[in-house]
């Protein structure tokens, strides 16, 4: 079963993060994936599982964010599985593809096997001839081993690394902002700090 390997993630992640809006989220992404047999396809036209990650430096002090073109939002690094069913592969290949950087390591933080840092359902609007639709992405966490050289890919603006107490200063994005906290809830670099509100649109 195509979808197996994705229950499995599922699986470990609600027993590694076992507060009860985790479960509930957890649930719901098994809900979804059991009744849509195509859900790791860009042809599931009401959403699709997605692989993002965010990515620590060798210093443990900085994060990758990526000014994403269509959606002109500092984001971490990801994109569509197409087909890919262990969802891992789908996140390090959007990870390489997307900064030009080719080592990764994941990092396991509740045992041996891999667990995802996060999920989260988003909503994509309509462009061009695709339907308004919904992302249920699975996040990981990765960490560069040493420095490599940034590639600015066509999905992007820019390419930054971020020191983490300036994330606050760039984004409100609650769904990234979630990502640096649970890091850094795992050791993986320091904690989130206040910071000052991001700049105004446009500003």
């Amino acid at each position: 079963m195509h979808r197996r390997h994705l229950h499995e993630l599922l699986t470990r992640y609600a027993q590694a993060w076992p507060e009860p809006h985790e479960q509930a989220l957890a649930k719901r992404f098994s809900a979804f994936a059991a009744s849509h047999d195509d859900c790791l396809q860009r042809s599931c036209l009401v959403g699709h599982i997605t692989a993002s990650c965010w990515i620590v430096a060798p210093d443990r002090q900085h994060v990758l964010l990526t000014h994403h073109r269509k959606l002109q939002r500092w984001l971490q690094l990801g994109g569509h599985v197409d087909g890919e069913a262990e969802i891992e592969l789908a996140a390090l290949r959007e990870a390489q593809e997307e900064s030009g950087m080719q080592q990764f390591e994941f990092v396991r933080w509740a045992g041996a096997a891999l667990v995802p840092l996060d999920l989260d359902v988003h909503p994509i609007p309509a462009r061009g001839a695709e339907p308004r639709h919904e992302h249920w992405d699975v996040r990981f966490l990765l960490q560069v081993p040493f420095a490599q050289p940034l590639v600015l890919s066509e999905e992007s603006n820019e390419l930054r690394w971020l020191p983490v107490d300036e994330l606050t200063a760039l984004t409100d994005e609650d769904s990234v902002l979630r990502l640096a906290r649970k890091a850094a809830q795992l050791g993986a670099h320091p904690p989130l700090s206040a910071g000052s509100p991001p700049p105004a649109a446009g500003g």
